[in-house]
């Protein structure tokens, strides 16, 4: 099934229930290619998973994303768009914990946790593996894959809760 963008500006409900398809199949990937012992891939899946849920966790909560990044901003066409709308269908990846963080309200700790986790894989998926664990966090294989597998998990267990609500 392929998606298509739809941002959350045109239709809401829509954006959202795109954005936590997209992190199950991404979830559902990263597992397949831990199974392939790709554990570079695995790691970018499994962040960009997290980051679609976290995006529509956010979509979800717009009043509580717009309190917090106010006016207007033009986006990349030129058009005049809300900083909050922009911040949520972009999600970028340096403001990825400041939004969990303002999340955490609604959806408490478990939140921040996991995307520390995310955020911890994606380091890993541009630096690899570093023994000495200067230039990544992981040191070893055997964190890695108990990391990518619990966040897949973790992340599927948000889609269904996010879906529910």
């Amino acid at each position: 099934m392929a998606l298509t963008h739809t941002p959350p500006w045109l239709d809401t409900s829509q954006y959202i229930k795109l954005r936590l398809e997209e992190a199950v199949q991404e979830a559902e990937l990263a597992l397949k290619f831990l199974d392939q012992g790709l554990h570079r891939n695995a790691s970018g899946k499994v962040f960009q998973a997290w980051k679609a849920m976290i995006s529509a966790a956010a979509a979800k909560n717009r009043e509580l994303i717009a309190r917090h990044y106010t006016g207007m901003v033009r986006d990349r066409t030129g058009k005049v768009r809300s900083r909050a709308d922009l911040i949520i269908a972009l999600m970028p990846t340096t403001r990825l914990r400041e939004v969990a963080s303002m999340l955490e309200e609604v959806y408490g700790k478990e939140l921040i946790h996991l995307t520390d986790m995310a955020l911890n894989l994606h380091e890993l998926q541009y630096n690899g593996l570093d023994p000495e664990g200067i230039v990544s966090r992981y040191t070893n294989l055997n964190d890695v894959e108990k990391d990518i597998k619990y966040l897949a998990e973790k992340t599927i267990e948000w889609v269904k809760r996010l879906s529910q609500a």
